[in-house]
């Protein structure tokens, strides 16, 4: 590998595609291409690879699956989605086990996807560089709540019962508060600094979707977990890629899947918080949601939040 280039792993079990894919960034990284899954962890487990593009829907793996292992077996590595096909369960697979950093359609705008592997392996190349302070893997999850203590979480629901079963998996050492609107989950934020926001995405009034992603723009470092009974693949790839939501869980809310997702979500603002490098992964693409829309009133609230996380954002 050149001491200076990046290397990137495309996988499609389409000749073509992995041989098109090598010549347009063969000038710009290593670029290692294969077509199959298996083949890929192998080559992940035994070399430095920044980042990972990878096809959904191959015989062999589906990418969701590739990328969950490709997770596991090197976190430090960028994972990026490929696919032609607008498939949910694949969608929200991508979130809940990949975690990926930006799900891609085919076919793809060459522009768009040379700047986003870019992106991606500047992150990438950071965080493989020894650093005292980049913490460990985080290892499997076994308990049955979330033990950190002194963090704060905002569940934004009409629903109260969204509010009841988080208050109930969250342990007391921790806060959950509640927000019908985002108006007041807007003054909630200004006001501290909250680890979590569980949002239900449908609401009579306001733009749950919207508000997440401009979220993440003022503050990269709150982990924002969306709910809802939506079977909206735009709208869930959108947040992908304008808000890196950190999980999806569908509605009605399932106990187990969102004590797990809680316990990932906390341990994973516990490592941002000891590494700070980590808040580069979560760089979101302009989202065509502009707060300049707001009133003068909820500007006030975004600016609150952006100066309130300013020394976060410059780490």
């Amino acid at each position: 590998m050149s001491a200076k280039r990046a290397t990137v792993l495309f996988v499609d079990d389409e000749e073509r595609i992995v041989r098109s894919l090598r010549v347009l960034f063969r000038a710009r990284y290593d670029v290692l291409v294969t077509t199959s899954g298996r083949e890929a962890l192998e080559i992940v487990r035994s070399r430095p690879v920044h980042a990972v593009i990878s096809d959904q829907r191959m015989p062999e793996m589906l990418g969701v699956e590739l990328l969950r292992q490709v997770r596991e077996a090197s976190p430090s590595t960028m994972r990026l989605l490929l696919t032609g096909y607008s498939d949910l369960q694949a969608i929200v697979a991508s979130v809940n086990e990949g975690e990926i950093f930006r799900f891609i359609e085919k076919p793809w705008q060459q522009q768009y996807l040379i700047e986003t592997v870019e992106q991606a392996t500047h992150i990438a190349m950071r965080e493989f560089e020894p650093r005292p302070d980049m913490p460990e893997a985080a290892k499997p999850i076994a308990s049955t709540s979330v033990p950190i203590g002194g963090l704060k979480l905002l569940v934004i629901d009409e629903d109260a019962d969204t509010f009841r079963l988080a208050r109930e998996l969250v342990t007391e050492r921790n806060e959950v508060r509640h927000a019908i609107d985002v108006e007041t989950a807007l003054a909630m934020l200004g006001e501290d600094e909250i680890a979590i926001v569980i949002a239900e995405l449908q609401h009579r009034q306001d733009d749950i979707a919207g508000t997440l992603k401009t979220l993440k723009r003022y503050n990269p470092g709150t982990l924002t977990i969306a709910v809802s009974s939506l079977r909206d693949s735009r709208t869930l790839i959108e947040l992908i890629n304008q808000g890196q939501v950190y999980r999806f869980l569908p509605k009605p809310l399932s106990r187990e899947l969102l004590r797990r997702s809680l316990r990932s979500a906390f341990d994973h603002y516990a490592q941002i918080k000891a590494a700070p490098l980590l808040l580069r992964r979560h760089v979101v693409e302009q989202s065509k949601f502009e707060p300049m829309s707001l009133s003068a009133r909820l500007m006030d609230y975004w600016r609150r939040i952006r100066d309130n996380n300013r020394p976060q954002r410059d780490t």
